[in-house]
């Protein structure tokens, strides 16, 4: 989780494509203009093969500050973690 989210702050579709599982992965990435400032993990669980990370990402969006709140899904294959997917929550 920690690598995607720093992928994210530099910019690094290549990673992010290649860690995302291929059942889920999108064709393209673009990322939006945004500066990350900060990722928290809330919870982290690990099941056999399958996991759960909890965390909250926060950002800064045409200068206003913003976060976002997602429990995502990952799977290990061949001793590597993918992402397949994320639920965002809604804000309090």
């Amino acid at each position: 989780m920690r690598s995607r989210y720093s992928a994210y702050v530099v910019g690094r579709i290549d990673y992010l494509l290649a860690t995302w599982h291929g059942s889920t992965a999108p064709g393209e990435l673009d990322l939006s203009p945004v500066k990350w400032i900060g990722l928290e993990v809330l919870r982290a669980e690990e099941a056999g093969d399958a996991g759960i990370v909890e965390f909250v990402a926060r950002c800064r969006v045409n200068g206003r500050a913003q976060r976002m709140h997602e429990t995502s899904r990952f799977v290990r294959q061949d001793a590597r973690w993918y992402y397949i997917d994320g639920q965002v929550m809604p804000e309090e």
